[in-house]
């Protein structure tokens, strides 16, 4: 499978904020997005995921199957926020992104297990701490399976030890055959991932 971008351009509010963004990325391979703020990395995240529309370029997946025939089938998008009912328990909202997504994964527990939210599945989404929230948020890109992680400052309100399980997350992804796009501001060590620059002149196709 190969995600392939060619001469992306995204706006915000009308206006221009990046153009001739080009790259392509194979089986285990990840993509860093760096810049500051304001240089369109959150939106380059959400025009792949279908969220915005492109205001010039090409997007595509070549040899995704009947299984992931297009980005959005194919693709895990985790942003700022979290996407969790916050009256609802954890494992009532990982059970409704798995029935939702669906197409594989591991079970909700073992999820959690992994995540190290092991036994608080019970409890209402909006009584954990913003870093067990994270984490919980980190639970659904494992409930069902995606070959493709779109991440937005991922690891944003973890403690250190949990950015090192994550970091443990995305290598075994991409290991597995995954692909990962991951825009933030902290060195997140997956380890072979390239960088794409955002806020300078526009960069070449990043072959892969």
């Amino acid at each position: 499978m190969r995600l392939i971008a060619e001469n992306l351009g995204g706006e915000r509010g009308g206006e221009a904020v990046f153009s001739g963004i080009g790259f392509a990325l194979g089986d285990g391979q990840a993509l860093v997005v760096t810049g500051p703020n304001g240089s369109g990395k959150s939106t380059l995240l959400r025009i792949i995921a279908g969220l915005l529309p492109k205001a010039e370029g090409r997007l595509l997946i070549e040899e995704g199957g009947d299984d992931f025939p297009s980005i959005a089938s194919a693709c895990h998008y985790l942003g700022h926020q979290n996407a969790m009912k916050t009256a609802l328990s954890v494992t009532e909202n990982l059970r409704f992104w798995h029935d939702f997504n669906g197409i594989g994964g591991v079970g909700v527990e073992e999820a959690l297990e992994t995540v190290g939210l092991g036994g608080i599945g019970h409890l209402p989404f909006g009584y954990l701490s913003t870093g067990q929230r994270r984490r919980a948020a980190i639970a659904k890109l494992l409930v069902s399976h995606r070959p493709l992680w779109l991440l937005d400052e991922p690891t944003a309100g973890l403690d250190k030890a949990s950015e090192e399980r994550f970091a443990g997350l995305m290598t075994r992804h991409c290991g597995s055959g995954g692909m990962i796009v991951a825009a933030t501001h902290l060195p997140l060590g997956i380890e072979g991932a390239r960088e794409l620059a955002m806020g300078h002149s526009p960069s070449p196709l990043l072959g892969g």
